[in-house]
């Protein structure tokens, strides 16, 4: 038993009985991080699997918009203002905390240096074809912020529930034995106590009584 290496002593139940408050404490709060977490969690796997097919979507404009300027304009006048567009792509990473988790945020955002081709003999298919990459290339940003999040705070959900468990069926447990069992040896050792001064007191009287009689 955990408790019985632990001396019955007033001293160590008071510690012990502080270090079992502190546990359960301990206990609640993280299991108030743990459904946090787990809230958290769920929503961003829903998202991700939105974002994963607002990305497929998108991808299909994309090619369809390309393929219809491809038909219209031919390959080698579509491939010709390809090499002559000019965007520079920014892709700005901050971060935001839920639970003392680091979580990325992805912001995706274009400059673009007009004119970046001639429109002469192009098609509005040319400019359909950038606004949806474009909108693919933020959607990807976004679900790879997703992606990283959902990783992140799963495996902060492992850690959690790991040391819950441990409170709720290894720690707090001993400690609530070791509080009864120095419990039971101070209540224990009042009785004996109580029953040695109750034999001395007796023996007292009895010599007390023998000593005036004598």
């Amino acid at each position: 038993m955990a408790g019985r290496s632990v001396a019955p002593t007033k001293t160590n139940l008071m510690s012990m009985r502080q270090e079992l408050q502190f546990a359960e404490l301990g206990h609640e709060l993280l299991d108030q991080k743990r459904n946090i977490l787990i809230n958290e969690l769920l929503s961003l796997v829903d998202q991700a699997a939105e974002f994963e097919a607002r990305v497929r979507d998108a991808l299909a404009e994309a090619f369809e918009s390309l393929q219809s300027a491809v038909l219209r304009m031919g390959k080698r006048s579509v491939s010709s203002v390809a090499r002559a567009v000019k965007i520079d792509a920014e892709i700005k990473l901050t971060q935001r905390r839920v639970m003392g988790v680091r979580l990325p945020v992805v912001d995706t955002t274009f400059e673009e240096h007009a004119p970046y081709f001639s429109p002469v003999g192009t098609s509005f298919w040319i400019d359909s074809s950038l606004s949806f990459f474009k909108e693919v290339l933020k959607l990807l940003g976004k679900l790879s912020e997703l992606k990283i999040s959902v990783l992140r705070l799963a495996n902060e959900v492992k850690k959690t529930i790991r040391k819950v468990n441990a409170l709720e069926k290894i720690a707090i447990p001993d400690l609530k034995e070791t509080v009864h069992y120095i419990e039971s040896r101070l209540e224990e050792n009042e009785r004996d106590m109580f029953v040695l001064m109750k034999m001395v007191k007796e023996n007292l009287e009895k010599r007390k009584a023998q000593s005036h009689g004598g």
